[in-house]
């Protein structure tokens, strides 16, 4: 394979009914916007025919690649797995759901030569539930306040430098994992756009982002956040940049 612009971390757990759309559509949008990309999927526990339907995949076209988790280990995990793999200078996440439109996410590749993360939003929200939009508002609010910030959404499909990533130390394995990576880049300082994005009705299929456990391990992540942040002592150290970011860049310059 040529070098890889691109890699799409695609998480799935039990998504027969989707993945295939999935791998597909993304495959077609690097296509669209001339990149070249790659499709990491991890399999996280899968007990249906996910894995069959990917390696299937995976005979028609060597941009796609799989991990496989013998059990679950969590989207956060199955992210930082696609991450350490990743061949791609920028690498973002597209759960095998097929709920997000790579389309919407990839038409701003080119918002990376200006930014080192790119920040998308959704502004369809008539998609959701009102209880998982509620939910949304009261989880933003918390999150703004709380470390001062002022995002629109956290837990989208973000687009990151690579070496922005490597260089974090603390790797949250929960749903909680996006909003850390966020608040901990963009409080050191990285250069960031928020853009807006349609959000997919998902097909098939419920969301696991909304269960109790996901909740409970949100909450832990939040709280372990919050005692790095304010309540630990550390050595003040110089600011330094990932290299080869443009955030470095502009401070060597």
């Amino acid at each position: 394979m040529d070098r890889v612009g691109v890699s799409i971390v695609m998480p799935s757990l039990n998504e027969e009914k989707n993945i295939q759309n999935a791998i597909t559509d993304t495959l077609k949008s690097f296509e669209d916007f001339e990149i070249r990309g790659e499709v990491i999927v991890i399999n996280d526990g899968s007990t249906d025919r996910t894995e069959a339907i990917v390696k299937e995949e995976m005979a028609k076209d060597e941009r796609i690649r799989l991990i496989h988790h013998d059990s679950p280990r969590g989207i956060g995990a199955s992210f930082w797995e696609g991450v350490r793999e990743a061949k791609g200078d920028i690498v973002t996440m597209l759960p095998g759901d097929n709920e997000n439109d790579p389309w919407e996410t990839l038409q701003y590749y080119r918002l990376l030569d200006h930014v080192d993360i790119v920040i998308p939003f959704v502004y369809n929200k008539e998609v959701r539930s009102i209880f998982r939009n509620s939910l949304s508002f009261i989880y933003r609010f918390i999150i703004n306040t709380t470390f001062l910030v002022y995002f629109n959404y956290t837990n989208g499909t973000i687009l990151y430098r690579k070496s922005i990533l490597d260089e974090l130390n603390i790797r949250s394995t929960g749903f909680f994992f996006q909003t850390e990576i966020l608040i901990r880049i963009v409080k050191k300082g990285y250069l960031f756009a928020e853009v807006p994005y349609r959000l997919h009705m998902r097909n098939y299929g419920k969301s696991k982002a909304v269960t109790f456990p996901s909740l409970m391990r949100v909450v832990k992540g939040y709280l372990n956040l919050v005692k790095d942040i304010y309540f630990s002592k550390k050595d003040p150290v110089p600011r330094k940049f990932a290299e080869g970011s443009l955030t470095e860049k502009r401070h060597r310059n």
